[in-house]
């Protein structure tokens, strides 16, 4: 499990930090960030601090769950989803990529779902993480 770049709880990151860590990135993160306000415009968003293992991440919201959270590397971005039952059933029935559905068929169940995290290495990936969040908000 990657652990965020920012480990100091005394320091939340600012956008400075972040452009600084994510590099190239950052331009990664921006367009999802956007594109969950634009699908969702009373998103909310904040910086969490869950422990010293997993440093700083930052999540974005709707009324009563996360929607996605974005999780800071070393000039790399991951993102991660938790998706219940009938989320999970839609992702697996979409045409979403086979590499995120292995991944996802094989994530443990919790209470609160599946959990899946997903590098973002390039544009393409935008496209499924797009779906993504499509399925997260109507279920």
């Amino acid at each position: 499990m990657d652990a965020s770049i920012f480990l100091d709880k005394t320091k939340r990151p600012s956008q400075e930090d972040l452009i600084i860590a994510l590099g190239k990135s950052f331009s990664y993160w921006k367009s999802i960030y956007d594109l969950v306000y634009l699908k969702y415009p009373d998103a909310s968003s904040e910086w969490n601090f869950p422990g010293q293992k997993y440093g700083w991440s930052f999540r974005i919201k709707d009324k009563k769950r996360t929607i996605i959270y974005l999780l800071p590397g070393d000039k790399k971005l991951l993102v991660a989803f938790v998706f219940g039952q009938r989320a999970f059933e839609k992702i697996i029935d979409s045409k979403i990529s086979e590499e995120i559905k292995l991944e996802l068929q094989s994530a443990k169940v919790y209470a609160e779902g599946r959990g899946i995290r997903i590098e973002v290495k390039n544009r393409m990936i935008l496209k499924d993480i797009s779906k993504l969040i499509d399925i997260k908000l109507a279920h």
